[in-house]
């Protein structure tokens, strides 16, 4: 990903394409938005965020409704929100189902157990979305958030609340 023209803040490329993958990681369950050919279908999933591969994986069943999905329309939106410290992230990029056992294996987690009975379970499915681009919203935080809201208010100025950043592949 690298930095969109219309940045608005004083990050530059490299520390907003970190700053993406790092809340990205951090925040870990993500809203997985699919396109079914009429509306937008959104569902929360675990991210396995692997920077150095380029790659955010999945762990899903065989027949979810999205393996279909992506099949036809395979461009996903990925949505991470820390509402407690106004923290948000979206990632965009192709996304593709396939039965890779050996990296499901290596993704294997212990709370996997709750969905499978183990990483062999022949209904576990693998998708591996490739970022396109990502931006992200980065407050400091609410309390300041909500004095500079005040101070805002009171001054009649527009309040800095964080940072804004879009980056593109």
């Amino acid at each position: 990903m690298a930095n969109h023209k219309e940045q608005e803040n004083d990050l530059t490329q490299e520390e907003s394409t970190d700053r993406i993958w790092e809340l990205a990681k951090q925040i870990d369950v993500c809203m997985f938005a699919t396109w079914d050919g009429e509306y937008t279908r959104a569902r929360p999933l675990s991210a396995r965020v692997h920077r150095k591969e380029h790659s955010i994986y999945f762990l899903v069943n065989d027949d979810g409704a999205k393996n279909d999905q992506l099949n036809r329309y395979p461009k996903v939106t990925l949505a991470w929100s820390d509402n407690s410290n106004y923290k948000y992230v979206t990632i965009s990029g192709p996304a593709v189902v396939s039965n890779d056992r050996a990296k499901t294996r290596e993704l294997w987690e212990k709370s996997d157990e709750a969905w499978w009975d183990n990483f062999d379970d022949p209904d576990i499915r693998l998708i591996t979305v490739t970022p396109d681009d990502g931006e992200l919203w980065d407050s400091p935080g609410m309390i300041l958030v909500t004095a500079k809201m005040i101070v805002a208010a009171v001054t009649g100025a527009r309040p800095d609340i964080g940072d804004n950043a879009k980056v593109d592949r």
